[in-house]
């Protein structure tokens, strides 16, 4: 839940203050691109979809090929992703970012970090349209299970965050990238605390499912 609502913010400080694209929500990214296609949209925006897709993508990929080799994967993961966000949140503090091409560099650290989030657990923590259309779906055929309450939660979770996000930028601007690097290093603890011998939620000892992209399994 933790992870949803740093997901939350990361996107609400991305699209408010970097430049109308998303960190977490590539499916939201590809509809901007298509829409900057047919020359739709603000100026530049292309450039920032592209640049957040293919961070997105190179974070996805570097934590895949890294949790295969690494003991104790997803506190490390975790780790990667703390230092990212809080890279980038001090960098707006900072103000440093102050320039098209400084925002750019911002939004490659934002998307490396949701990427990488994206590898952590099986549980989807960055996307959500899976987890609400197999909820919705469960309760309107009356076929509730045990774990949705943590499915609402986590949907809960990250308007949360990105509502907190909104209302950092909007009191104190310069902290605005603060509220989703604060929760990641929260989510750190709780696995830190958890210790080694916990098991890793999932079917596939936390790897990403197959049905995680399904709207009809993706829980």
């Amino acid at each position: 839940m933790l992870l949803s609502a740093a997901s939350g913010a990361a996107d609400a400080f991305v699209f408010l203050c970097v430049g109308q694209v998303f960190a977490a929500v590539m499916t939201g990214n590809l509809v901007l691109l298509g829409a900057s296609a047919a020359g739709a949209g603000e100026e530049g925006v292309a450039l920032r979809v592209v640049t957040a897709l293919v961070s997105y993508g190179c974070g996805v990929a570097g934590a895949a090929l890294a949790g295969e080799r690494m003991w104790r994967r997803v506190p490390l993961m975790l780790l990667a992703e703390v230092v990212l966000l809080g890279a980038g949140a001090g960098l707006w503090a900072a103000r440093l970012v102050t320039s098209d091409t400084d925002r750019l560099g911002l939004l490659v650290l934002m998307g490396l970090a949701m990427g990488t989030q994206g590898r952590v657990r099986a549980t989807p923590t960055n996307y959500f349209t899976g987890t609400l259309t197999s909820l919705l779906g469960r309760l309107a055929v009356g076929a509730r299970r045990g774990d949705d309450g943590w499915a609402a939660g986590r949907l809960a979770a990250v308007v949360a965050g990105a509502a907190l996000a909104a209302l950092t930028v909007r009191l104190w601007r310069e902290g605005g990238a603060i509220v989703a690097a604060a929760l990641a290093v929260a989510a750190l603890l709780v696995e830190a605390a958890a210790g080694p011998g916990r098991a890793v939620a999932g079917p596939e000892k936390g790897k990403p499912r197959p049905d995680r992209g399904n709207p009809a399994g993706a829980a």
